[in-house]
C-alpha cells in the first residue's frame, strides 16, 4: 500500500489477497528470480508480477500455478495456495454496499476485518466501531447531505455491521483515543448524545476495548491532527499499517517511519488521561445531556 490512495471499491485488496501476494514475492525471491524472470515465465510485463505481489489485482489461478511451479513448489503446496487464492478472489462481506461506500474506504473495511489490534485517534466524532444507530445516522446524514433516505440507511447498516467484529469470538483489541471536543459536539440532539455516551461507557468495560478521552486541559499536543487508525495483524506477511483521511480521499501508510510516528503519537495521547478520568468525564457529560 505504501503511502498510496486505495484503488476502486471492488478492486481493493482483501487481507488474504495481501498475504498471498507477499507469499508469492517471498517464493520468487527464495528461488532467486527477479521480476523480469517471473514475467518471462508468463509472457507478461514485470509490472504484472509486481501488481500480483502487491495485491493490486486479483490472483489469476493459471498465473499463480505457473509461477509456483517455476519457483519449485510441490503439488500439494500449489493446491493449497490455489484454494486460498480462490477464497481471496471472493468479494468481501461488504461488497453489496459498494454503491454507498467511497472507493477509497473499501480497503479500510478489509484491514479492519482482518486486524488483530486497532488503535484509533478521533478529534471530532466517536469512532465508527462504537457509534450507536442514532449517532451514526446523524454523522452520516451530515457527511452525505445529498443521500436519499434509503442510501443513508444502508450507510448506517454498513457501519453497524462493521461493529460485529467486536462481538465475535476472539475479537481484536480496540484502543480508542478521542478528544473531549467529541463529547461536546452535539450530534443528533441530547438524547442521541446520552445514548452514545452510554455506549462508550458500556464498551469501556469490555476487556478488549479501551476508551481514553483527552481532556481540554491537556492543551496543545502531538495528536492534534487528522483522525487515524493503526492496524496490526497476526500474519507475519503483513506490516503494520496506518490509515488517515481527508475530506474526499484517504492514505494508507506502511513505511516504518510513518507507522512509528503515528504509534508514538497514540502512546503520548494516552498518557494525557487515564481510564478512571475518562470514565468520570463520560459520566459528567452524560449528566449534561439528561
Amino acid at each position: 500500500m505504501n503511502d498510496a490512495r486505495s484503488g476502486t471499491g471492488a478492486g481493493a485488496p482483501t487481507v488474504l489477497r495481501m498475504i498471498l501476494g507477499r507469499r508469492l514475492q517471498e517464493a520468487r525471491q527464495g528461488a532467486g528470480l527477479s521480476l523480469d524472470d517471473a514475467a518471462k515465465t508468463l509472457r507478461v510485463t514485470p509490472l504484472t508480477i509486481r501488481r500480483l505481489e502487491k495485491a493490486e489485482v486479483g490472483l489469476k489461478i493459471l498465473y499463480v500455478e505457473k509461477l509456483l511451479e517455476t519457483y519449485g513448489a510441490g503439488r500439494q503446496e500449489i493446491d493449497e495456495f490455489v484454494t486460498l487464492a480462490e477464497r481471496a478472489n471472493e468479494p468481501g462481506w461488504w461488497h453489496p454496499y459498494r454503491d454507498v461506500m467511497p472507493s477509497w474506504f473499501t480497503a479500510y473495511v478489509s484491514l479492519e476485518t482482518g486486524a488483530r489490534t486497532l488503535r484509533t485517534y478521533e478529534p471530532q466524532y466517536v469512532t465508527g466501531l462504537l457509534q450507536t444507530p442514532g449517532y451514526a445516522g446523524a454523522v452520516l446524514g451530515g457527511g452525505f447531505p445529498n443521500d436519499d433516505e434509503e442510501d443513508l440507511q444502508r450507510r448506517v447498516e454498513l457501519r453497524l455491521r462493521r461493529q460485529g467484529l467486536l462481538t465475535k469470538q476472539d475479537p481484536p483489541t480496540l484502543w480508542v483515543v478521542m478528544e473531549e471536543a467529541v463529547l461536546h459536539r452535539v450530534v443528533g440532539g441530547p438524547e442521541v448524545m446520552r445514548e452514545q455516551i452510554d455506549r462508550l461507557l458500556e464498551a469501556s468495560e469490555l476487556d478488549h476495548v479501551s476508551v481514553d478521552i483527552v481532556p481540554f486541559a491537556a492543551g496543545a499536543h502531538v495528536g492534534a491532527c487528522a483522525p487515524f487508525t493503526y492496524f496490526r495483524f497476526e500474519e507475519r506477511e503483513l506490516p503494520d499499517i496506518v490509515y488517515s483521511e481527508i475530506l474526499s480521499a484517504s492514505v494508507y501508510l506502511d513505511q516504518r517511519a510513518d507507522v512509528v510516528a503515528h504509534l508514538e503519537a497514540h502512546n503520548r495521547l494516552s498518557l494525557k488521561t487515564s481510564s478512571a478520568d475518562s470514565k468520570a468525564l463520560l459520566n459528567r457529560m452524560r449528566k449534561e445531556y439528561s
